[in-house]
């Protein structure tokens, strides 16, 4: 299901309290599992995973790969979001990208899944009243994936051949 928040039913995006902005009706999401919304023409997907809401920007910060597409998979006990072009892992709780490294100096490596650092953006979700709202992203902080929002915010699929 797509939300586009500047072209709501009433024409006009729909901004809550204290500048939220109106993702949509909190049991819609939960039927759905999962929706995009634009914000000032950015992507970001929101997923109901295991009784929590979760908001990130909906391209992966690698290649710009459709995480609203992806599979959510239990990695080292976190919930994470598998692009689905390259498999990156990011775990919804934080935006960290995990991958799996041994260590050559152990005598019997065992890969283990280790943090790569915050790599996708988090939106912060406030419920109100059975509404969902996000807060406009802080961009004074930058995340590797603010390229590809950047990028596909004009022309979406049309922005990037893939």
């Amino acid at each position: 299901k797509d939300a586009d928040l500047h072209s709501s039913s009433t024409g006009t995006a729909e901004t809550g309290p204290d500048g939220l902005i109106f993702i949509g009706k909190e049991e819609d999401i939960k039927k759905s599992r999962r929706i995009t919304a634009k914000i000032d023409g950015r992507e970001i997907v929101v997923f109901h995973h295991e009784g929590k809401f979760h908001a990130l920007d909906s391209r992966c910060y690698h290649e710009g790969g459709p995480l609203c597409q992806g599979e959510i998979e239990d990695i080292d006990g976190q919930a994470c979001i598998v692009c689905p072009w390259h498999k990156f892992k990011i775990t919804l709780e934080t935006g960290e990208g995990l991958y799996e490294g041994i260590n050559p100096l152990e005598p019997s490596p065992t890969p283990q899944w280790q943090s790569k650092g915050v790599k996708q953006r988090i939106h912060k979700l406030t419920i109100d009243n059975g509404s969902i709202y996000v807060c406009p992203p802080d961009l004074s902080v930058s995340f590797d994936s603010d390229y590809f929002a950047e990028k596909y915010k004009t022309g979406g699929e049309l922005a990037v051949g893939k």
